[in-house]
């Protein structure tokens, strides 16, 4: 289903995230995968890299301090509904933030 996205008024008021995965190991971090965070209104892009067993809530903490706190809280989301997009990926942020779905 396609829905018309409204054009953004202001940096980071809609963003775009999607994940790549599958990384080549590299160091002692060996990250597996990278969340592309991109704001539909300049386009720049946003990287946050994850391991294989970070969880829902080390993914929504991660976007809080590497993102929110620095662009302020998205207004849309736009995603593919992508499987790693679990409802607890949403729910555990609205719980720390004390918002409603």
């Amino acid at each position: 289903m396609m829905i018309q996205i409204q054009e953004p008024r202001s940096l980071w008021e809609i963003v775009h995230m999607d994940w790549v995965t599958a990384l080549p190991p590299g160091g002692d971090r060996s990250y597996k995968a990278l969340l592309v965070l991109v704001d539909i209104y300049s386009k720049p892009p946003m990287f946050l890299p994850f391991h294989k067993d970070d969880t829902a809530m080390d993914i929504a903490i991660m976007i809080w301090n590497k993102a929110i706190s620095h662009t302020g809280v998205f207004q849309n989301i736009i995603s593919d509904r992508d499987p790693k997009f679990p409802s607890t990926l949403w729910t555990n942020p609205h719980n720390l933030f004390g918002t409603k779905l």
